[in-house]
């Protein structure tokens, strides 16, 4: 059996666990060696720490200090690994832990985080979904069920002392453009609520005040939220310091492209089980700045689709030029404002859309002045029909709990 080189004990505040940390730092201690070749399991605590509950309350999801995320387990070290390799890590399996076999999706307030239709839905709600086996279902969302793609939502190694200053640079400068937006521009370096593992005193006082958050993907990987990478994928990372420094976490049980409700899979407490291996010189030998993956061979099988359009005008009816951002919002909401005909709640079907395994795409982007991306939504999640006919949409009961809205404090 493979050793379990990180626990995690859910009922033990992340912050009294010296082998988790959530700010990205090149002085944060390693915590663990392994060799090349050697596979191992990791767990982890889900993003937040263990601070939303299984409850039918959003109050939680409302009131959460973002500065506290993400807890990542790590950092991993491996022998042999040097600035400019390409570490090798391969997902052989992926899972919740069995004393936690649930997770959440939610919508953060406009005025603690938002999210990408933070203007349709500006305050705090939650769904609470059930892992049963391969699949889940949700109290809060009925009439859906599918099976998981389960996959770390956040995975990279430690920048180096010139990659964080650039991180910090260039992120510190863009929110200083607007500093007022809500909600902000970025996420700047914080001491408040950063835990920085096995680090103690001024040294840690003084990494916390310039460790970069773990808000955003960036070039070491980081917070890419990847559907795709789950067990069987094999991930090629660029390392920046001896050791590589790999860490993880912010695992999902299912997930749907681009995580658009931001607090966005369905998130939760789970372990990797993981194997790594070095290609020395690799990142010169490729041209590799940012990680490169071969997906999984094992997903969902959802082979029919109902595909919504949409183009770079806003909601508002300003014309944009060819924005990706823009055209794959109103693919979202279009789908949003057609499940509505079956039944839903906005809130209902914009969750589904967060967690079930739907595609995006960016379907052009060379016809002036529009774009246009498209969301996939596999039909077979339902447990009803939702293609279009003569007959009209059926309204179907959505009794139960609707998803718990929380007002603004």
């Amino acid at each position: 059996m493979p050793e379990t080189l990180i626990k995690v004990d859910l009922k033990q505040s992340p912050y009294d666990n010296e082998l988790v940390h959530n700010r990205w730092h090149p002085d944060i201690p390693i915590v663990a060696w392994v060799k090349p070749g050697d596979d191992f399991v990791i767990e982890t605590y889900d993003w937040t720490g263990g601070y939303i509950q299984n409850n039918d309350s959003a109050d939680d999801v409302r009131d959460i200090d973002l500065t506290t995320v993400h807890f990542l387990s790590g950092p991993i070290g491996i022998e042999g690994c040097e600035p400019g390799d390409l570490l090798v890590v391969d997902i052989l399996d992926i899972g919740a832990k069995p004393d936690s076999l649930w997770g959440f999706n939610g919508f953060f307030s406009k005025k603690n985080g938002g999210g990408f239709l933070t203007d349709h839905f500006p305050l705090a709600q939650k769904s609470v979904w059930d892992i049963k086996g391969m699949f889940t279902e949700s109290r809060h969302v009925p009439g859906v069920k599918y099976a998981g793609l389960i996959h770390p939502g956040l995975i990279g190694c430690l920048p180096d002392r010139a990659m964080l200053d650039t991180w910090n640079t260039r992120e510190v400068d863009f929110i200083n453009t607007q500093p007022d937006r809500v909600p902000p521009l970025g996420a700047p370096p914080t001491t408040k609520s950063a835990h920085m593992g096995k680090m103690k005193g001024e040294a840690r006082d003084k990494a916390a005040a310039e460790g970069a958050r773990t808000v955003p993907p960036r070039e070491h990987g980081g917070n890419c939220d990847i559907k795709d990478l789950s067990r069987g994928s094999r991930i090629f990372f660029p390392t920046y310091v001896k050791g590589g420094g790999l860490s993880m976490g912010d695992l999902h049980f299912s997930q749907g492209d681009g995580e658009i409700t931001f607090c966005g899979a369905i998130e939760m407490a789970g372990w990797l089980h993981l194997r790594v291996s070095l290609i020395k010189g690799g990142m010169a030998k490729y041209g590799i700045k940012n990680p490169i993956f071969k997906p999984s061979p094992i997903t969902p099988k959802y082979d029919d689709f109902l595909i919504f359009e949409g183009i770079s005008v806003d909601e508002w009816g300003k014309q944009h030029y060819l924005d990706v951002h823009v055209a794959y919002r109103q693919a979202c909401l279009n789908a949003i404002e057609y499940l509505t005909k079956f039944g839903y709640s906005k809130a209902q079907a914009y969750s589904i859309l967060g967690t079930a395994p739907v595609q995006g795409h960016i379907s052009g982007v060379v016809d002036i002045p529009n774009a246009c991306a498209t969301l996939w939504l596999p039909t077979d999640i339902f447990e009803f029909d939702i293609m279009p006919n003569a007959s009209g949409p059926v309204i179907h009961d959505m009794g139960g709990i609707d998803m718990p809205l929380s007002p603004d404090l």
